[in-house]
């Protein structure tokens, strides 16, 4: 898949970022009972826009959306819970999902063979995404009193497979729009394809 079209390209980069302010922002994910798609849109930012300057921008608005839910609670951002040193490091979460949506995106059509192995890389970088947030949270953030490898992993365990989940959930969704373009696109410059 080539980086799309500039009209395309800021298409997808304000649907993205519309899912992730509805859902990461809490008042509006609370209301529509969505989960954060966070992770997921930048999966399928790195997959689809790929450009290094859109991953800076959805940090960006993370952080930004991070600190207006913090401020609006009347916290400080810097003394919530969730904000530790460790937060940093979701630099590199968020990195391991959007380098790994762009290394797969040459390879992204609409096939089932190409689908199929978006979702994997999906999987495994969403694995990695979280094992480097959760990680670093339990062993960096100082939230733990005596923090061990017993209590980590069962603590990995424990949210890993829903993070996991949540996230593919809206990359198959993602994925699967962009199958049903990708075809209605095609049928439309080329009508032998609808008759196959």
């Amino acid at each position: 898949m080539n980086v799309p079209a500039r009209p395309v390209y800021y298409s997808l980069f304000t649907a993205l970022a519309a899912s992730m302010v509805a859902t990461r922002f809490h008042h509006f994910g609370d209301a529509l009972h969505l989960p954060d798609a966070s992770m997921a849109v930048f999966f399928l930012g790195g997959l689809w826009l790929r450009r290094h300057l859109g991953f800076a921008a959805f940090l960006v608005l993370a952080v930004a959306i991070d600190w207006i839910a913090i401020q609006a609670q009347g916290k400080s951002f810097f003394e919530h819970y969730c904000v530790t040193p460790a937060y940093a490091c979701l630099l590199l979460a968020y990195a391991a999902l959007w380098y790994g949506g762009r290394w797969y995106a040459e390879r992204l059509r609409a096939t089932p063979r190409a689908l199929s192995g978006a979702f994997g890389v999906g999987l495994a970088a969403a694995s990695l995404s979280f094992l480097i947030s959760n990680g670093a949270f339990y062993w960096l953030g100082g939230r733990y009193e005596d923090p061990n490898v017993g209590q980590y992993l069962s603590r990995l365990w424990q949210w890993g497979p829903l993070f996991v989940r949540t996230t593919l959930s809206y990359i198959a969704v993602g994925l699967v729009a962009y199958a049903l373009i990708a075809r209605a696109a095609g049928a439309r410059t080329s009508p032998r394809v609808a008759e196959v």
